[in-house]
C-alpha cells in the first residue's frame, strides 16, 4: 500500500490505491486493509484522498477511518489544499 508523506504536510493515504482494475472489490479492499501496518500511522495527521472519477462506496471510507482512529491523532478527508477533519484524538496517548 502506497502512503505519501512530505516533511511539512500529513500522510496521505490514496482511495485508488485500493482499486483492482478501476473498481472497488470488496474481498480484495478487505485484504488490503489488513495487510497494512496501521502501527505506522501512530500519532500522525493523515488524510484519505478521494477518487473524483470513480464512485467510492462510503463503507469504506468508513472502515479506512475505523482502522486508522485506533493509532491516527488527527484524519482528514479530501485534498491537502482543502482537506476536511474527520477525527481528532483528544488524549495523545
Amino acid at each position: 500500500m502506497a502512503t505519501v508523506t512530505t516533511e511539512k504536510g500529513p500522510i496521505q493515504l490514496d482511495m485508488a490505491d485500493f482499486l483492482e482494475n478501476g473498481i472497488l472489490r470488496e474481498k480484495i479492499f478487505r485484504e488490503k486493509l489488513a495487510s497494512i501496518n496501521w502501527e505506522q500511522y501512530r500519532n500522525k495527521k493523515v488524510i484519505i484522498r478521494g477518487c473524483d472519477n470513480i464512485p467510492i462506496p462510503i463503507w469504506a471510507y468508513m472502515a479506512i477511518a475505523a482502522h486508522l482512529s485506533q493509532y491516527a491523532r488527527t484524519i482528514l478527508w479530501g485534498e491537502p489544499c482543502s482537506a476536511v477533519p474527520v477525527f481528532t484524538r483528544l488524549n495523545q496517548s
